[in-house]
């Protein structure tokens, strides 16, 4: 019985392969289809001017205030998570008057709490397979491609990434084989690099805490492919500063509490805007208004319509953070099946070691938390691979993102809703975007924006452009611009005493300036140099003092937490480090944006009660647990 659904499963793949050669010959699309021309050099020049600098906050929410019933933006876009901030970018750079509120922080929700991967979807592929689905294999297709521009367009942010898949019997190396080269067809010519099949020995060499035996098993090898990693908030904010410089007014902690409607029609012609740090409030028009709220869409939807039906079903998705031990820099492991069914991995990511994750219903909050259970699931899967001891006490942060997936009133459970995205206009003037994933952003919001249009009889000058625009920092980096800094710039430190002492730029820090702003890092060795600012807000991580104030002087850094989780990822890398590097934090903002002792205080409070609901081992009770 079970060699006959093993052979079933792998005549699946061999004719699904046949359909992946239809996909490879429709799908290609020319750069004449997608625009271009002079809009796009026009574009590409302002984004990639290194002496650019993006608008102040204040004239951002000029720009807004200045959107009346007479003269109204084209597109007002709420939300300033991926999607959000992209159609912000697609908007902007198709020539129309846009503008963005986000009642947090760009990336403040679900954008900043992904698995770090940039990918096609494995998985996805694999029933697409077995149920002969196409329209799933176009899907997967589509998101391959899409993998492959969002690194192209962010190439200091994303990386393709190796990630091995331990095989403990022959049948699974035959089956892993078969299916991850058929993920490479799929790919075509946006392929990252070829899978391929490692015996035993050669895996531990180059996965050294992979467990060559385990409860009945034996490691016989493993399948080795590639997908792509990214710092996901940083690229977010990377894309609303890109959006900013092509034109679009962005602003974060802006809130929509109403919305504004024609007396006539009943159309959405506009919103009520609250600016979260001054309190003030103001009327924003527009002709169409895009709801890009992620997991809180339905509310937006029922802010315009209190009897609009849900169409988000919440997944919750845990990661933990482990010391960089637990995996090899450069190397990820992906269980595409653990014991109870689930997906698991551990995956390189900034120093550090991210695993996960869990995929359960969840109530949506603004601020959700890991369970303790849910991080022992995690544990407990793991271990079974590694011959490592496997530790809570060795949690140095751990979060949970809700998944705004498209509702699917069938479906029995979370994993069986299709993740990808929908665009509806069930209220007049409100184009509603939910669903899909991190990798998928682009199009997602392409798609959204072509709904807008047709919603607002709005006028473009040029079709989508994004698809070939690099973001801000992208143009002539490469990964060898790490030495101009190290060769070039000083960190000059400030002592406990007050005197000036120069230090190197260590390669460490060099290569984490270089990947989080790219060609601009340079403007922030500067401050370091110039501007005594070279010292590292906490010891044994690259994060310096002169990030704080470049962030709150050109990304829009308003707060504390702003800082710590979404421009450098601090709080997500270990909560204790970032627990220890807050006062000297909110004392650069402070000297930035003029804050008084009271607002010092008040940053301090809500960033250590943001830094409570990251259960690291220092912040959880878990005395209980099996893993001590």
């Amino acid at each position: 019985m079970a060699t006959s659904i093993r052979l079933r499963r792998l005549g699946a793949i061999a004719i699904a392969a046949g359909g992946a050669f239809t996909i490879l010959r429709d799908s290609s699309i020319s750069a004449s289809d997608r625009g271009g021309g002079p809009a796009l050099q026009t574009v590409k020049q302002k984004i990639a001017d290194p002496f650019a600098v993006v608008p102040s906050r204040a004239v951002q929410e000029s720009a807004l205030i200045g959107a009346s019933l007479a003269n109204p933006l084209d597109v007002l876009v709420v939300g300033g998570g991926a999607t959000g901030c992209g159609v912000a970018l697609d908007a902007a750079t198709r020539g129309l008057r846009v503008g963005l509120v986000e009642r947090e922080d760009f990336s403040s929700g679900t954008s900043s709490r992904s698995t770090k991967l940039v990918h096609g979807g494995v998985r996805y592929l694999e029933k697409a397979v077995f149920n002969l689905d196409y329209g799933q294999l176009k899907l997967v297709f589509h998101a391959l491609e899409e993998r492959k521009q969002v690194i192209d367009n962010a190439p200091h942010l994303c990386h393709a990434l190796p990630c091995m898949t331990p095989c403990f019997d022959w049948f699974e190396v035959i089956y892993y084989w078969m299916g991850l080269k058929m993920y490479d067809l799929v790919a075509g010519r946006h392929l990252l690099h070829l899978s391929r099949y490692y015996s035993a020995q050669e895996s531990v060499e180059l996965f050294p805490t992979l467990a060559r035996k385990g409860k009945d098993k034996t490691l016989k090898g493993t399948v080795v492919y590639y997908d792509g990693q990214m710092n996901d908030s940083r690229l977010n904010v990377v894309i609303a500063c890109s959006a900013a410089l092509a034109g679009a007014a962005v602003l974060n902690h802006a809130e929509v509490v109403s919305f504004l409607k024609d007396d006539a029609t009943d159309r959405i012609i506009g919103a009520r805007i609250r600016n979260n740090l001054s309190g003030k409030e103001f009327d924003t028009y527009a002709k169409v208004v895009v709801n890009a709220a992620g997991p809180f869409c339905d509310s937006v939807r029922k802010m315009a319509n209190k009897d609009a039906k849900s169409i988000i079903s919440p997944s919750s998705g845990v990661h933990i953070v482990l010391p960089d031990y637990y995996s090899p820099e450069g190397m990820g492991l992906i269980v595409p099946k653990t014991k109870d069914g689930r997906v698991v991995f551990m995956l390189p990511w900034l120093g550090r070691t991210v695993a996960g994750t869990t995929d359960s219903n969840t109530p949506i909050t603004m601020l959700p938390e890991p369970h303790e259970d849910e991080i022992e699931f995690i544990l407990d899967a793991i271990s079974d691979y590694l011959n490592v001891k496997v530790r809570r006490t060795d949690v140095l942060s751990a979060w949970s993102g809700i998944r705004p997936l498209a509702m699917d009133p069938k479906a029995k459970n979370t994993e069986s809703i299709s993740r990808d995205h929908v665009v509806s206009e069930d209220y007049p003037g409100l184009v509603t975007i939910t669903g899909g994933k991190w990798t998928t952003y682009r199009s997602m919001a392409e798609d959204a924006l072509d709904a807008a249009i047709k919603s607002g009889k709005l006028n473009p000058t040029n079709k989508c452009l994004t698809y070939d625009i690099q973001l801000i920092g992208a143009d002539g980096w490469d990964p060898a611009s790490f030495t101009v800094l190290s060769q070039q710039y000083m960190r000059m430190k400030r002592t406990y005493s007050g005197k000036v002492v120069p230090g190197v730029m260590d390669t460490a820090a060099a290569k984490h300036l270089s990947h989080a702003y790219g060609t601009l890092a340079e403007r922030v060795a500067a401050i370091a140099q110039n501007e005594n600012l070279g010292k590292r807000l906490a010891h044994g991580y690259p994060f310096l003092e002169a990030e704080v104030a470049y962030c709150a002087r050109n990304e829009y850094c308003e707060s504390a937490v702003d800082f710590i989780a979404r421009r450098c990822r601090l709080a997500f890398l270990d909560t204790d480090a970032a627990n220890r590097a807050l006062l000297r934090v909110i004392e650069i903002l402070a000297a930035e944006h003029k804050w008084d002792k009271s607002r010092q205080k008040q940053e301090l409070k809500k960033a250590k009660e943001f830094l409570e609901t990251f259960k690291s081992s220092k912040n959880a009770q878990f005395y209980d647990g099996k893993h001590k």
